[in-house]
């Protein structure tokens, strides 16, 4: 049976993914890229990171998709991006102050609403699918990464204190939040453990897996391409053969 037009904007009412994102600017993303990468070369790489995931949100159907990035990226932001997206200014500093601002703005009558990475255009649909299940059931939902963080957070409602003192960007993050979800009583269901890119090793892999299926992720998977030759040079320091 066919969905009527008002099924369907029911359930994108009830689907909101919220894309964690800052504005490409020179020496601002990917900062620990740049330690062996030219800077404009990582902004390039960020910029088409941010594009693919964009796409690959928007492939998800059913679901609003928006941005919420620090107040002083909406005007670059914008430019970049037109007006194929709704950009929120997230409310103080840092990824923590914004994940906070993704739920108290998003949350309030919503219905499920899922944060992910601005660099996960490789990430499955069925991952973005499987977390908006679970949140028929959990109270949170996490996606973690293999060196101890988060690439995904999901919810239906704001947790003025979910991610005080979250440590982001250390190998403690995840267990930090789960403590936190623990205290305040919430049940928490788990997709599957993923990668973002942030270092070296996670570009050799993401590139290797593109050259497989470009189609994924193809404004990334042309800058992989077109810099293939400085990712040789990286693969001793990142371990790789």
């Amino acid at each position: 049976m066919e969905s009527s037009p008002n099924h369907l904007l029911s359930a994108e009412r009830d689907r909101t993914l919220v894309i964690m994102a800052k504005a490409p600017k020179l020496g601002m993303v990917k900062t620990r890229l740049a330690e062996c990468l030219p800077q404009s070369v990582v902004t390039e790489l960020y910029r088409c990171l941010l594009e693919d995931t964009m796409s690959l949100a928007r492939s998800l159907g059913s679901a609003e998709v928006a941005i919420m990035c620090p107040a002083s990226d909406i005007e670059d932001l914008a430019q970049l991006l037109g007006d194929t997206v709704r950009i929120v200014p997230q409310q103080g500093q840092g990824l923590a102050a914004g994940l906070t601002s993704v739920f108290s703005h998003f949350a309030v009558g919503r219905g499920r609403v899922i944060a992910f990475n601005s660099d996960s255009p490789h990430l499955p649909t069925t991952i973005l699918e499987s977390a908006f299940d679970l949140l028929d059931t959990h109270d949170l939902v996490l996606g973690p990464t293999q060196d101890g963080g988060y690439y995904l957070i999901g919810a239906k409602a704001a947790y003025a204190t979910l991610f005080d003192n979250d440590g982001m960007g250390t190998t403690s993050a995840l267990e930090a939040l789960l403590a936190r979800a623990h205290t305040l009583g919430l049940s928490i269901g788990f997709t599957d453990p993923f990668y973002d890119i942030d270092v070296a090793s996670d570009l050799i892999r993401l590139d290797a897996e593109l050259q497989l299926s470009p189609s994924r992720a193809p404004r990334t998977a042309a800058w992989l391409a077109q810099w293939r030759h400085l990712l040789a040079q990286l693969r001793p320091a990142a371990g790789e053969p």
